[in-house]
């Protein structure tokens, strides 16, 4: 009996940790973490830690979707262990860590692209960064403004949330403050975005590119039909269309296509964790494959080795 009491003792002990009735740590390839990103990234998120608990079985994430600024906040509040951002942190931010004294990580993964959509009766599918910038300053409020289109309605932005990284990184760039003598519409999500500019001729819509970029994926084949993604152009004259990128793969890597940005992973793990885990794996293993296969561009590039026999 006291044998019996003696076991059930111990493995008690090593079920909560030094006897304080703490449940053991997650590590790499077990236990359950809250993960935040922007909902930009939902494909990418989602194929990324679908593919981590496809090879560790006792792994789950539980994926929240938020604006980019309320999913970094859950991460400061302790609410999610790791976010995927477009930015990093910044000071105010990062000392909200530091005086806990968690050191945390930061990785970028990947450059992304903001995508411009319009509907596919709007033969105008090219546009310079000098007329998005009179677009965001309300200078130029209608297609008819434009070279090139056939529209003559009133431009009106598209976005998917009024906090949401697209409109922040498109604000930030064009150095957009006056929101007044704009006409924006902001809906609840990318796909949203999506639905309203098919639906509208005269609308311009900003999206997370990975959205669109998959042509294995049923879903992202589905969703750029009877759409057009503009070309832009750095130039304020260009003279040929060689001048237009799109947010797709190669111009996104060789950084020819001005309206891209990098992703981030942020975490405030504190030990070996499945934060980390899902980290490297992203990083340094097949995780790049995936955001490859996005149509994104990977900060690391998965390594393969092909051995040639005689």
């Amino acid at each position: 009996m006291i044998a019996k009491t003696l076991v059930l003792g111990g493995i008690a002990f090593a079920l909560f940790g030094c006897g304080n009735g703490k449940p053991p740590l997650d590590s790499p390839s077990q236990g359950t973490i809250t993960v935040a990103a922007d909902e930009s990234f939902r494909p990418l998120v989602t194929q990324l830690t679908s593919a981590y608990a496809g090879i560790y079985p006792r792994v789950h994430f539980n994926v929240v979707y938020k604006p980019e600024a309320e999913a970094i906040n859950m991460m400061l509040r302790d609410s999610a262990r790791l976010v995927f951002s477009t930015r990093e942190l910044t000071t105010s931010e990062r000392s909200v860590l530091d005086k806990r004294k968690i050191e945390g990580d930061v990785e970028k993964i990947a450059t992304d692209g903001v995508a411009l959509i319009i509907n596919k009766a709007n033969t105008d599918s090219l546009i310079t960064m000098s007329e998005l910038r009179q677009v965001f300053t309300g200078s130029v409020k209608s297609w008819a403004e434009l070279k090139g289109g056939n529209q003559t309605g009133a431009l009106t932005l598209v976005f998917d949330n009024n906090n949401s990284s697209n409109l922040e990184f498109i604000l930030k760039t064009f150095q957009t403050k006056d929101l007044t003598k704009l006409r924006i519409f902001t809906v609840r999500s990318n796909r949203e975005v999506i639905d309203f500019v098919r639906k509208n001729p005269t609308a311009l819509g900003f999206i997370g590119v990975n959205w669109i970029s998959d042509g294995d994926e049923p879903l992202s084949v589905e969703l750029a039909k009877n759409l057009r993604v503009m070309g832009v152009s750095s130039k304020d004259k260009p003279t040929s269309r060689n001048d237009y990128f799109q947010p797709f793969q190669e111009d996104l890597g060789m950084q020819r296509y001005p309206l891209r940005r990098p992703i981030y992973i942020i975490s405030r793990e504190a030990h070996p964790g499945l934060g980390g885990g899902l980290i490297n794996y992203i990083v340094r293993d097949a995780g790049s494959l995936i955001i490859y296969k996005l149509g994104l561009w990977p900060t690391i590039p998965y390594n393969r080795e092909i051995k040639l026999t005689d």
